[in-house]
């Protein structure tokens, strides 16, 4: 009996193991319908999981991995800065694309640098966007789908509807080209999903060259009053009026007290002259211009930025101009701000200290200054940082300023000079002359011990006379 259920029980489990190693097989089939699901809505959102599971995947043969892979690696790093991957990966699931590849000499030493520093700036990742994606056109054009010689055809890009390449082929050589870019490497790389050609040179589109001039613009710097604004006295706290119009070298017409006023204890320079928005000295637009001017020069874009959106030290420069005071401004190039280290600068009030240094309260041009060091060896300028000065000599046929390893020499001359403002630019940052060095010039004399002679009292000085009588005063210590 027990035998027969032992049996029966080993029977049915193989049965049982039969049955499920058939379903299992069964399921695995691609061909195996599957039983339909009651809920509609987890059907619906499996499938479209699986779409866009779909489209993410790209092809290691598309022609996007070919661009992160090739010799324009330039340009694949600032896809990579753009954050465009994803953007790029949805566009060739979608269509075939075209891209025109600048090669690495353009964007590494022919592009203006700062523009560059524009575009790599984290609040202008909209405008790298955009430039990037007017690189490419959304739809395959190879080199034999060119237009003919002398005639041209628009394009739209993937950045906007508005913006679009020109494509053109010229009639005497029949060079190719987009917009102004030549073709120099046509069909460079070409993949199933788009092809990739190289141009001489960066394409920018108009919008972003429209945000580049308007950062640049120096009508939206907040940081100087705009022009006519109120200002207040700050002796009697109250709005100042607006002085007469005074025509130009007539004789200053201000009230006694402001005449002889000292003016500001930070520039002890000329005596104040006529002022206003509209008048003869005009300060607030002379500082535009010599800011505006370095800008434009090249090389001093951080002395700029500290002098208007790190301090408001161009307001107080135009004040200054508007009394009739004249400035030489000592402009460090970018290469020597750069060498500013975080302790230099983490201080309340380092930047406006550093610069009221470099700025001196007299009107000099490379000439005059020269001139100076070559007559008196050492000049020593006044700055608006009281009480330091600035000291100037003569090396190496230049003007050299500052002393010790802190020195920099005239770099730059002449940058700018309008008659009240001239602007000097140097190569290095100049900080204050610490007074320990000058201590340490100061010879000091030597230390000579001199032994003092015992004191001899009343009674022994009787007995020395007595005895220098006789002459026998040498044979004692104590009377010599």
């Amino acid at each position: 009996m027990d035998s027969q259920i032992y049996g029966r029980s080993i029977f049915f489990l193989i049965v049982f193991a039969i049955a499920s190693l058939s379903t299992s097989t069964l399921a695995a089939l691609p061909n195996n319908p599957q039983p339909k699901s009651h809920s509609p809505t987890t059907s619906s959102s499996s499938t479209k999981v699986a779409a866009a599971t779909t489209t993410a995947q790209i092809n290691s043969n598309s022609v996007l991995v070919a661009l992160l892979d090739s010799h324009y690696t330039e340009l694949a790093e600032l896809v990579e800065k753009a954050l465009l991957l994803q953007t790029l990966e949805e566009a060739v699931g979608n269509h075939n694309i075209t891209i025109f590849a600048p090669k690495n000499e353009a964007l590494e030493r022919q592009l203006d640098p700062e523009f560059k520093r524009f575009l790599l700036e984290p609040g202008n990742l909209k405008s790298l966007q955009t430039l990037l994606m007017f690189h490419i056109i959304p739809n395959r054009i190879g080199s034999t789908q060119w237009p003919h010689p002398g005639s041209g055809r628009h394009h739209q890009t993937l950045c906007s509807s508005h913006e679009r390449l020109h494509l053109a082929t010229h009639k005497n050589d029949s060079r190719k080209s987009v917009n102004s870019a030549q073709i120099i490497r046509p069909d460079d790389v070409t993949r199933p999903d788009g092809v990739i050609h190289g141009i001489e040179r960066l394409l920018i589109p108009r919008s972003v060259e429209d945000d580049f001039n308007r950062r640049r613009n120096l009508r939206t710097i907040s940081a100087i009053l705009p022009e006519g604004a109120p200002e207040v006295d700050p002796r009697t706290h109250r709005l100042k009026k607006p002085a007469a119009p005074v025509p130009a070298g007539a004789p200053p017409v201000l009230p006694v007290y402001d005449a002889l006023a000292p003016g500001p204890s930070l520039a002890p320079a000329p005596a104040p002259g006529p002022g206003g928005p509209h008048h003869h000295f005009d300060g607030e637009s002379q500082v535009k211009d010599f800011i505006h001017t370095l800008l434009h020069y090249g090389g001093y874009n951080e002395m700029a930025d500290i002098l208007v959106n790190l301090t408001s030290l161009a307001t107080e420069m135009g004040r200054l101009v508007s009394e009739g005071y004249v400035l030489t401004v000592l402009a460090p190039n970018d290469e020597a701000m750069a060498k500013l280290t975080t302790d230099q600068l983490s201080e309340p009030g380092a930047p406006e200290q550093i610069v009221y240094y470099h700025i001196i309260p007299e009107y000099q041009t490379e000439e005059s200054m020269y001139n100076s060091v070559r007559r008196f060896g050492k000049v020593r300028y006044d700055t608006l940082r009281l009480p330091h000065k600035v000291v100037a000599q003569e090396a190496d046929g230049s003007v050299k300023f500052g002393q010790g390893d802190v020195s920099a020499y005239l770099f730059d001359p002449d940058i700018y000079t309008d008659g009240r403002i001239s602007v000097q630019g140097i190569d290095g940052v100049l900080f204050p002359f610490e007074e320990e060095e000058a201590k340490a010039e100061k010879k000091t004399a030597p230390v000579v011990k001199v032994a003092a002679k015992p004191r001899r009292g009343k009674l022994m000085e009787v007995a020395c006379r007595m005895l220098g009588a006789f002459g026998h005063d040498s044979h004692f210590s104590t009377c010599q």
